[in-house]
């Protein structure tokens, strides 16, 4: 196969994959939560700004002008979430310094390491490091994901790798405020409406993206408008 026509299926394969993750996610969602959830769907949206990014949210990547704000609740084991993983990854190359692109967690109850993979990565944060951890969580989601045992000392691997100083990732780990804060973000996720992973929001607004040249088109308009 001649690298132009390979780059032409990786290019048709990731649109698939990207569509097929924004059906799951905006229809029956990716992966819906518990009945209880459900019940905290809508609580406290009269401050939906406040809600979608707080002074503790996570940003990819340098701040963009603020114009335009992209805002993803995501779960590191869902397999919808990788798969819009590299569309993210090119919307922050094509889109940096316009838009912010800020990250919350929304660890799917029915996932096994979903809460421990959301505290590794805020445990990294804590020394610098999200981004770091948030990108080695996608690249080996399929090593670890959809498994029933806890992979909590995988992710003290992937600490380790990135040269964290472990003493305090294993005290940020076990410290309960380090799960409060995943868990803050899910609450504001629920009260949003978010039934489903990924769930992205447009400056205020849920996205409802058919393609990867849909999503660019609503970007563009928010930068341009």
């Amino acid at each position: 196969m001649t690298p132009v026509k390979r780059n032409t299926l990786i290019s048709a394969l990731v649109v698939a994959l990207f569509a097929a993750a924004v059906t799951a996610a905006l229809t029956l969602g990716a992966r819906p939560g518990d009945p209880a959830d459900a019940s905290e769907a809508g609580k406290g949206t009269a401050s939906v700004a406040g809600r979608l990014v707080r002074a503790d949210s996570h940003r990819l990547g340098e701040a963009g002008t603020a114009k335009a704000v992209l805002v993803e609740f995501l779960d590191f084991e869902c397999e919808s979430c990788r798969a819009a993983y590299p569309v993210v990854e090119d919307l922050r190359t094509k889109y940096a310094g316009k838009v912010d692109f800020v990250v919350r967690y929304f660890p799917i109850p029915s996932h096994a390491n979903a809460v421990n993979a959301a505290v590794a990565v805020e445990a990294a944060a804590q020394q610098g490091k999200f981004e770091d951890m948030y990108q080695r969580m996608y690249d080996t989601q399929d090593q670890w994901g959809e498994q029933q045992d806890s992979k909590a000392a995988v992710f003290r691997g992937f600490a380790q790798d990135l040269g964290l100083d472990l003493a305090a990732y294993d005290k940020a780990v076990a410290d309960p405020a380090t799960a409060a804060r995943v868990e803050k973000d899910r609450q504001d996720g629920l009260a949003l409406g978010v039934q489903g992973t990924p769930t992205f929001f447009l400056n205020g607004r849920q996205l409802e993206p058919t393609s990867v040249q849909d999503f660019e088109a609503q970007l563009d308009a928010a930068v341009n408008g």
